[in-house]
């Protein structure tokens, strides 16, 4: 499949299946990739603009905040040791820092300054290798594992830094739902180049399967992520009433999952082995 840069470049990518059933890989990566994300509009790292896009996105964070923090709640104790790789601004380790000895992990200078800012208890790093090995009670990645290209060896130093049965929280769009499926080029959740990989359920199950290190404990969705994404869609192909558009197809999305669990973004929730 062949897929516009509809966010910044406009240049064209196409998107084929690993060896691994279900994930797939933009091609070609720039050796640039860095500049696709040079913009003030790039959501993750810069949030002030005061834009109708960027109001929503903080309106349905605001909600997706309480139900991360609440997996961790779920399953790690009061004051473990919560690592939030690719943390971006900061907002989740802000969120959760009065509960959990929290660091955020974040390379981009510009979205490092904003996180460093915002917190007053975690730690934000940009070098993994400070946090001793075995000390991790959970590490967080909320829509950044797609923009991983060396995925094998960053799964191998996340199993690294995990305690034996630490968690590993992985949150990815899924190219498999209603609104990937209705929305095909133009679903903003494809994202290319920036979105290095693309998991479909399957894909993820297989890629967790095949890897001795880790066991899949559960699959939750990301319900509120249809409706932006949605959103994103709807003014990529410039429609009119696009607010409209997105709450119905979100809607659709999130219905049809309720049968499928074919969710616009899932969650995976994965244990060391």
């Amino acid at each position: 499949m062949k897929i516009k840069d509809h966010f910044l470049s406009h240049e064209i990518f196409e998107i084929k299946e690993t060896d691994t059933k279900g994930v797939f890989k933009t091609s070609p990566i720039p050796s640039n990739i860095s500049k696709y994300y040079e913009s003030e509009d790039y959501i993750s790292h810069h949030q002030d603009s005061g834009s109708l896009k960027e109001k929503l996105y903080k309106f349905l964070q605001s909600f997706n905040l309480k139900y991360k923090k609440n997996i961790l709640i779920d399953r790690i104790k009061k004051n473990s040791k919560v690592l939030d790789y690719g943390c971006g601004a900061g907002e989740f380790v802000k969120y959760i820092e009065n509960d959990f000895q929290t660091y955020g992990f974040e390379p981009d200078p510009d979205a490092k300054n904003a996180a460093t800012n915002k917190v007053s208890k975690a730690k934000i790093i940009t070098d993994i290798q400070l946090i001793e090995n075995k000390s991790l009670d959970a590490i967080t990645l909320w829509h950044v594992f797609e923009h991983i290209e060396n995925q094998s060896e960053m799964l191998s130093v996340f199993h690294s830094k995990l305690k034996e049965k630490g968690m590993l929280i992985i949150a990815v769009p899924n190219p498999t739902s209603y609104d990937a499926k209705h929305y095909k080029e133009f679903w903003a959740a494809y994202d290319v180049p920036r979105h290095i990989y693309h998991f479909s359920k399957n894909g993820m199950e297989n890629l967790i399967s095949n890897n001795n290190n880790w066991k899949m404990r559960k699959i939750k969705p990301l319900v509120l992520d249809s409706y932006y994404i949605s959103m994103l869609s709807e003014k990529y192909k410039k429609s009119p009433l696009f607010w409209l558009k997105a709450v119905l197809h979100g809607t659709i999305s999130n219905v049809k999952a309720l049968f499928s669990n074919e969710f616009s973004s899932l969650i995976y929730i994965i244990e060391k082995k």
